[in-house]
C-alpha cells in the first residue's frame, strides 16, 4: 500500500531533506561526484530551500509505502506544463510499483490544474532513470546545460510526457 502526503510543515521538510541526503548520495555520487552533490544538497534540498520553493509555488510530497517512508517528489505548474522538479524513491523500494502510483498522481493533478504536459529534466549521464522515464511514457524533446554556481553545471535531458492524445 502506498500513499501520497503532501508535506505542509517543517517536519515534512525534515524528512525530505533527509530523504535526499540519502538518496542523493548514493544516486548521484558515482554521476557528478560528492562535491557537487554536497553543495545541490544544500542549494536546492535543505528546508530553507524546500520552504523558499513553496513559497514560489512549488508543492512537494511524500510517498509512503508499508507505513514507512518510501521517497518523494514535487512539481509547479508553469503555464500549461507541470513541471515535476523532483521524484525519488529509495534505492531499496524500487521496483514495488512506487513511481507509478506517484506518476497517477501527478497525472491527475497536471489534469486537475488544466496542463496538456508534464515535463521534467534528467542528468544526461543518469541511464536508469532515463530508461525509467522512458518507460513511464516521458520523451526526449531537447537538452540543456545550466550553471547551478560554485562552477557547477546540470547537463540535462529535457522530457516530457503529454497528456493529450
Amino acid at each position: 500500500m502506498t500513499e501520497i502526503v503532501q508535506a505542509r510543515n517543517n517536519s515534512d521538510y525534515e524528512k525530505i531533506a533527509d530523504l535526499a541526503t540519502v538518496i542523493w548520495t548514493e544516486h548521484y555520487t558515482p554521476i557528478i561526484g560528492s562535491e557537487q552533490v554536497t553543495y545541490m544538497l544544500q542549494k536546492f534540498q535543505s528546508v530553507q530551500a524546500i520552504q523558499e520553493q513553496i513559497r514560489q509555488g512549488v508543492s512537494y510530497f511524500l510517498t509512503i509505502h508499508a507505513a514507512a517512508l518510501a521517497g518523494y517528489f514535487s512539481f509547479k505548474k508553469e503555464n500549461e506544463t507541470l513541471f515535476l522538479s523532483k521524484f525519488y524513491v529509495l534505492k531499496e523500494l524500487r521496483g514495488r510499483g512506487i513511481g507509478k502510483k506517484a506518476l497517477s498522481y501527478i497525472q491527475q493533478e497536471a489534469v486537475l490544474r488544466g496542463c496538456t504536459n508534464i515535463s521534467l529534466t534528467v542528468n544526461k549521464n543518469n541511464i536508469h532513470a532515463i530508461k525509467a522515464y522512458e518507460k513511464m511514457g516521458f520523451r526526449k524533446i531537447d537538452s540543456v546545460v545550466t550553471a547551478i554556481g560554485n562552477g557547477f553545471v546540470m547537463d540535462d535531458y529535457i522530457m516530457e510526457y503529454s497528456l493529450i492524445e
